[in-house]
């Protein structure tokens, strides 16, 4: 079972709607799709979106790591011998967590059709079935209260609100909308994308708790190399702060973990540089009793259904933010992968990533 090819080629997909946060506005899905070919006739899919303003990486950057960098080194290796081929890929190049996060999920994919299995049962097996929350994205407080009504409307029962843009008390004011819009039952989670400083974060976290706002979990209240910041948080708040910024490696999570900065480790494939170092920090965090998030950058169905497979195999990861392709205007999975059914996602048992064809009609040329 050796790594016979491996190639890659750019696609872009627009969304049906803006996606806003503090960081930035995204109105095209774009990546880097791989597509890994064993001596077997095997193959394996993955992927990489540029996310400059969280990993640094852009399409350019993503293509060449994987094509000058880490494919010189593994095309021929064994994939029996698989560790050795993921030590090779991490120790590769310093960073470029997202091109070793696409060829990474595509060598995963083609372990568990080796082992005709599906990825998450590979993985360990926990959940057939998950269910995402829907993201909302940053506007004025009534744009934003009418978007979450829509979306609970469609059977979202978890709402992401993304907030941190501007003044804090606007965004206490979105939340006051929302909530007042969708009733008490919806699960609220914020994520403020490292849009606040410590001590307005924790002004602000205890006004909505105050008013009773009944938010579930806070996500990266502040910038991701503020851990003092986000333990200050984390200890002057009841309401449960989730690290993601300030978490892309094991070593970042062990930091968090041993300070207790945060109560909540959101994992992305992108950020950990796929799953076999996102698998190193579930273990680390179910050592201390903490759950994870699984979430994703704006990916289309290949991403997101290599990220839903590793968060469906963990007992300690409970939430999911899986929406991305829900965003999107078309489907580059044009056979397989896994199954939307509203908020809840099927994770299928085909071997492997359970991908049967891609349309090649988002390719950039």
């Amino acid at each position: 079972m050796n790594i016979e090819k491996i190639e890659t080629y750019r696609i872009a997909i627009p969304l049906h709607t803006p996606f806003k946060t503090a960081l930035r506005t995204v109105t095209v899905a774009e990546s880097i799709v791989v597509k890994v070919t064993c001596d077997d006739a095997i193959i394996g899919w993955g992927e990489a979106p540029p996310t400059h303003v969280i990993t640094g990486y852009s399409l350019a950057s993503i293509e060449f790591a994987i094509n000058g960098i880490m494919k010189p080194l593994i095309v021929g290796e064994s994939l029996l011998n698989r560790e050795r081929v993921f030590e090779k890929i991490h120790q590769s190049a310093v960073g470029n967590s997202s091109a070793k996060a696409a060829l990474d999920m595509a060598l995963y994919d083609c372990i568990a059709q080796h082992a005709n299995m599906s990825l998450a049962n590979f993985l360990g097996g926990y959940n057939d079935t998950i269910e995402t929350d829907y993201t909302v994205s940053v506007n004025s407080p009534e744009e934003m209260a009418t978007d979450a009504e829509k979306y609970i409307d469609n059977g979202f029962t978890a709402l992401k609100v993304k907030v941190g843009k501007d003044l804090i008390e606007t965004d206490v004011k979105r939340i006051e909308a929302i909530r007042k819009q969708i009733g008490p039952d919806a699960l609220i989670r914020l994520d403020a994308n490292q849009g606040w400083k410590a001590k307005e974060a924790v002004r602000a976290i205890r006004k909505m708790e105050d008013l009773g706002l009944n938010i579930e979990l806070i996500e990266q209240p502040v910038k991701a190399h503020d851990i003092e910041g986000l333990q200050y948080v984390t200890d002057h708040t009841d309401t449960p702060i989730m690290a993601d910024e300030s978490v892309f490696s094991p070593n970042d999570a062990k930091r968090v973990l041993e300070s207790g900065a945060a109560d909540m480790i959101n994992i992305k494939l992108m950020k950990a540089g796929g799953i076999h170092q996102a698998l190193k920090i579930a273990k680390l965090a179910d050592v201390y009793g903490v759950e994870c998030m699984v979430g994703s950058m704006i990916e289309t169905k290949i991403g997101i259904t290599a990220a839903a497979h590793f968060a469906a195999s963990q007992p300690n990861v409970t939430r999911y933010d899986f929406d991305a392709p829900l965003m999107l205007s078309g489907d580059v999975i044009a056979g397989g992968g896994v199954t939307y059914r509203g908020k809840s996602i099927e994770i299928g048992s085909k071997p492997g990533l359970g991908i049967d064809t891609i349309d090649r009609q988002f390719a950039v040329k």
